[in-house]
């Protein structure tokens, strides 16, 4: 899940806070591995949010978003134009669709934080290169996240790739900080001018969790309070991980065990 806007001081964690985070964010990913070959025509948000819930409890987890700000699901399921907050509910997937899973899972006082993208039957070729795009941003991000660089490095690599693929990145949401608290300093945003923002320094926890549209990249909040959807309708990818700097790059904490990072996924059955 996104961050809200945040101050305060960036917590630099020990090598022990590694061991916890390592551990919550492999329930969050395993999380997502287990939903994966759930995701088919005709099955409800609803019904993937309740697997998702009794998955984490299950795993020795709590769900975080659950009473998060009056928030009563263990996910996010965002479907086509909702760009992230989507609440499960009713609406039954159907064949072309693509959605994004966000999860959060606390375990042993750490939170565990991440986000992949779905498809059901075969998507569009446009729709499955703005997963691609979105995902290889991501990816390129992770890279440039090392001591001694700052925010603004990461979230400028980002928005260069996308930019170039004619894709916007969305500016209302942000990656955050995280820990043992759900929503910390820095904000992660993902778009920024190279040598900007935050000097990047080992022990720092944090998100990143691009979100990019084949339209502009204006969202609006829909009367739930929650759901945010591109304002002109077009279709929106996010993926997102979590990570610790390290002294020579850094560490993700999110990484599917199951080697289902993207779209197509491969599952026995």
């Amino acid at each position: 899940m996104d961050g809200d806007m945040n101050e305060g001081a960036i917590v630099l964690h020990s090598p022990e806070d590694f061991v916890g985070m390592r551990a919550a964010g492999q329930l969050a990913a395993r999380t997502l591995d287990m939903i994966t070959p759930y995701v088919q025509a005709g099955v409800t948000t609803g019904e993937l949010d309740d697997r998702i819930h009794a998955f984490m409890v299950a795993q020795g987890g709590v769900s975080a978003t659950i009473g998060y700000r009056g928030y009563e699901k263990a996910s996010c399921i965002s479907i086509n134009h909702v760009v992230c907050h989507g609440i499960p509910g009713d609406k039954a997937l159907k064949d072309g669709d693509i959605l994004n899973i966000d999860v959060t899972v606390i375990l042993d006082g750490w939170f565990g934080d991440t986000s992949r993208m779905y498809t059901v039957g075969t998507p569009s070729i446009k729709a499955q290169n703005l997963i691609d795009a979105t995902y290889e941003s991501l990816m390129l991000a992770i890279k440039a996240v090392r001591p001694g660089a700052t925010l603004g490095d990461v979230g400028h690599v980002i928005q260069t790739y996308a930019e170039e693929r004619r894709f916007s990145v969305v500016r209302d949401f942000c990656g955050h900080g995280i820990g043992r608290t759900f929503h910390a300093a820095p904000n992660v945003l993902h778009y920024g001018r190279p040598g900007h923002g935050v000097v990047l320094r080992p022990g720092m926890f944090f998100t990143i969790e691009p979100m990019l549209n084949i339209g502009r990249p204006d969202v609006k909040i829909l009367g739930d309070g929650w759901t945010a959807v591109t304002r002109d309708r077009s279709l929106s990818a996010q993926f997102e991980h979590m990570m610790g700097v390290t002294e020579d790059g850094c560490e993700v904490f999110t990484y599917s065990p199951a080697g289902l990072n993207k779209p197509p996924y491969k599952t026995a059955g």
